[in-house]
């Protein structure tokens, strides 16, 4: 995936060493408290929320992607063992963003600071860029850099979250999730975390400029696919991310995405393996009718070698299967829209949550909104448990620019807003079964993050000044 100069993307300093030991299940809580309309103040368990540094548009502001959506809300009560994290294994060293970093022991001083970008519930993002490319002259490279105020966050009782936060960014290595150049500490009040720049903004605004506030078919299927990636590594790895929504799927330069916002993500195990797909007996989509031998080949033994060569073609190729099918958490958490019914009940749930809203996210992106939401949080709530799915008329979702709509689509999130966790799609198999419906026939997801995307952003245009005067220098006084 090609990157603009602009735009930083992964790698890492430090060399790389063993996999990090993985974390103990999460176990659950006995207690459930009720949501409620505003974001609730209660204070989060180490290992069961993970906040990311995210980065977003030069056009963001504060709040301003969100402006229409359901508050986060976050009460978790479950506890487990911090884990150990090794460097991250870079999937691209030689990314230009990276050249400036590269071997080099960085602090505050070392970083211009031109503007607020985007602030969330764990800190605050600023576009920074490096002092040394100022003084040499050189081209500059944007950053991301997310502050902490460990003073905030201690009132709020959410100082876990933002050293899990790290943890959890060290171990990410993939094309369509953050990379963390470096982290350091700024004094004894700050913590930061240097990370690419994403200067598309993301899916829920880009959302909002197309016609009908809605994606054409094949650009949700692009976006799709690549955020079922994303959730697929995420799961390999043993993380339910737990907030997935359009707000949170930011927009690369290159137009790919980056996923982002792991503060309520919860750590467990998984056990990657590869499973034979002629076992596997829900998927329609792929079964493949058995075809004619191949007959009237003059020499027995060349008949029988070529037999043998056509059986291998035709045999289905094993399933990647990375499901972190043991993790549990009776955490009410999440966006309200987006949250699963055994969340919405007040009952313990896995990884299935992500599956539900997987299918919320892929229903917005089609046809402009949430299937569940109310007047209300507790009637979003409500219409989550209770109310039945159900779709747009068909002549409300095409138009003149080709938004529309296919059956293929509507039976996969049929699929995934199964209201029963043992029965959704992607429970038991994961990504793979999800992968495998007919919705993304003819994709091939090794070769996505080389695919042109629907939309790419216009260059950023890069800050010559020195200091921006619209941004509070905050470590002047260290």
């Amino acid at each position: 995936m090609a990157a603009p100069a602009s735009s930083s993307t992964t790698a890492t300093a430090a060399p790389a060493s063993s996999p990090p030991p993985k974390p103990p299940n999460n176990a659950a809580s006995s207690t459930m408290l009720e949501p409620r309309q505003s974001p609730l103040p209660c204070p989060d368990a180490a290992a069961s929320s993970v906040s990311s540094a995210s980065c977003c548009s030069s056009s963001c502001s504060a709040g301003s992607s969100q402006a229409d959506r359901s508050s986060t809300f976050s009460v978790d009560s479950s506890s487990a063992a911090t884990p150990s994290s090794s460097p991250p294994r870079p999937h691209r060293a030689s990314d230009v963003a990276w050249a400036p970093i590269r071997g080099r022991a960085l602090g505050p001083r070392d970083f211009t600071l031109l503007r607020r970008v985007g602030a969330g519930d764990i800190g605050t993002v600023y576009l920074c860029r490096l002092e040394s490319q100022a003084a040499e002259g050189s081209s500059a490279c944007e950053y991301a850099m997310k502050v902490v105020d460990r003073r905030a966050l201690a009132k709020k009782g959410k100082l876990a979250r933002a050293a899990a936060e790290k943890r959890v960014l060290r171990r990410l290595d993939h094309p369509f999730l953050p990379t963390m150049f470096a982290d350091f500490d700024a004094g004894t009040d700050y913590s930061c975390i240097v990370m690419e720049f994403c200067p598309g903004g993301d899916l829920h605004s880009l959302r909002h400029r197309m016609p009908g506030r809605r994606f054409p078919l094949a650009s949700a299927r692009f976006y799709a696919a690549e955020v079922l990636l994303a959730l697929e590594y995420l799961h390999m790895m043993g993380i339910v991310y737990r907030d997935l929504k359009p707000e949170n799927v930011l927009i690369r330069g290159d137009g790919h995405i980056m996923l982002t916002d792991f503060d309520l993500s919860l750590e467990s195990t998984a056990s990657p393996s590869l499973e034979d797909a002629r076992n596997v007996g829900d998927n329609r989509e792929e079964d493949v009718p058995e075809p004619a031998a191949p007959t009237c080949l003059p020499i027995p033994e060349l008949q029988l070698l070529r037999l043998r060569r056509w059986k291998r073609r035709a045999a289905p190729r094993p399933r990647f299967v990375a499901e972190p099918v043991d993790a549990r958490s009776s955490s009410f958490v999440g966006t309200h829209e987006y949250v699963a019914p055994e969340v919405a009940r007040g009952g313990g749930h896995g990884a299935a949550v992500d599956w539900w809203a997987y299918g919320v996210f892929l229903y917005e992106l089609i046809y402009g909104r949430t299937p569940f939401v109310g007047e209300n949080n507790e009637a979003t709530l409500r219409n989550i448990v209770r109310r039945p799915l159900e779709f747009p008329a068909a002549a409300t979702t095409t138009h003149a620019h080709g938004v529309g709509d296919s059956a293929a689509a509507r039976d996969l999130i049929a699929r995934l807003l199964d209201k029963d966790p043992r029965t959704r799609l992607g429970s038991k198999r994961g990504a793979a079964d999800v992968k495998a419906h007919g919705f993304f026939k003819g994709l091939n997801f090794a070769l996505l993050r080389s695919a042109p995307p629907p939309v790419v952003p216009p260059p950023a245009a890069l800050h010559r000044c020195d200091k921006a005067a619209d941004v509070q220098q905050l470590f002047d006084h260290f």
